[in-house]
């Protein structure tokens, strides 16, 4: 499961949905410039780029789910199941990277998407697990800057990386297939419908909304995708940072999961852990859980990012309600 979207108004915003059936015990994590990020193959980066999002933090290395850095570049893995698949060959031509480390590798040395390309073109991603108790999960990769967007793909069929005109990432099948299946939805308007059915008199429409019938509402990757994009697409928004937040969050509830409508095939119950919206822009990262509607915001730009720990902030899960008597 999960979503991922980008937003430009006066700002650029990125930012996804966790859907899993499971706690991550994830923080919010600011990994300073001098940090030391220790590759398992390539060189170590004791100097690079300050960056800021989600993490679950195992042996001194936080394991990012989404990020973006201090340039502007931004990244999300994604469930990707039965499709990703990396090579235990190691290239000797390239920097070889496992998929966990790399979140860190491009927001580390990437101030944008065009330098991002670049790199990804010298890297090889492979197949080094964490740890014996902790195995690659299957994953591709949505990154952006507020120039352009794009999705990462490791399969049988090598490295891919394909332009995101939408601004839209889900998971299964591979992203060639979810715009391809764009095209079946042609048909949506935000407006008020035609009668293209036929010449007969009385056929009119009985309400609002129905320029946007057959815009499906279910929880597959393929919907999500297809809805997520129609809404961005057709999103009308104020400018301003607090507007825009409020309407990236609208955008990410639109897909977000409830808790029993979807359960896995071990019969656990798939919801949103948490939403999130980086105001890339100003490298702020906020975010909502499932137990806890109130946005909570960590202003990267307010620690100090020359330090050489790192930051890290636990989930406010516990539900906070604003009593107006």
């Amino acid at each position: 499961m999960c979503t991922s979207i980008t937003m430009k108004t006066n700002d650029f915003y990125f930012g996804r949905t966790m859907d899993l059936d499971y706690d991550l015990s994830s923080s919010v994590v600011i990994t300073p410039r001098n940090y030391p990020i220790r590759f398992r193959r390539a060189n170590t980066l004791n100097r690079h780029y300050a960056l800021i999002g989600m993490a679950v933090v195992k042996n001194s290395f936080p394991l990012y789910a989404e990020a973006a850095n201090e340039q502007g570049l931004c990244i999300a893995g994604l469930n990707f199941p039965d499709n990703a698949w990396y090579p235990s060959e190691e290239n000797p031509d390239c920097s070889n990277i496992s998929p966990f480390e790399l979140p860190l590798w491009l927001l580390g040395q990437c101030a944008s998407l065009a330098e991002a390309r670049t790199l990804l073109s010298s890297t090889s991603i492979v197949n080094i697990p964490f740890s014996d108790d902790l195995p690659l999960t299957p994953m591709h990769w949505h990154i952006a800057d507020q120039d352009g967007s794009v999705a990462l793909e490791v399969t049988r069929s090598g490295l891919q990386i394909h332009d995101n005109p939408v601004g839209v990432l889900t998971n299964n099948p591979t992203f060639d297939f979810q715009m391809t299946n764009l095209c079946q939805y042609m048909n949506l308007i935000s407006g008020y419908p035609q009668n293209c059915f036929s010449d007969l008199k009385g056929v009119t429409p009985f309400g609002q909304g129905l320029g946007s019938f057959g815009l499906p509402g279910d929880y597959s990757p393929a919907s999500r995708f297809v809805k997520s994009s129609w809404l961005l697409l057709n999103s009308v928004c104020s400018k301003d940072d607090p507007s825009s937040i409020a309407q990236f969050f609208h955008l990410l509830d639109s897909v977000s999961v409830v808790r029993g409508s979807v359960l896995s095939p071990k019969d656990a119950c798939d919801m949103t852990t948490y939403s999130c919206c980086i105001n890339v822009s100003r490298t702020t990262y906020y975010y909502k859980t499932y137990t806890n509607n109130q946005l909570n915001a960590i202003d990267m730009r307010r620690e100090n990012l020359n330090a050489s720990s790192l930051r890290s902030f636990p989930l406010a899960t516990a539900q906070k309600i604003a009593w107006a008597n």
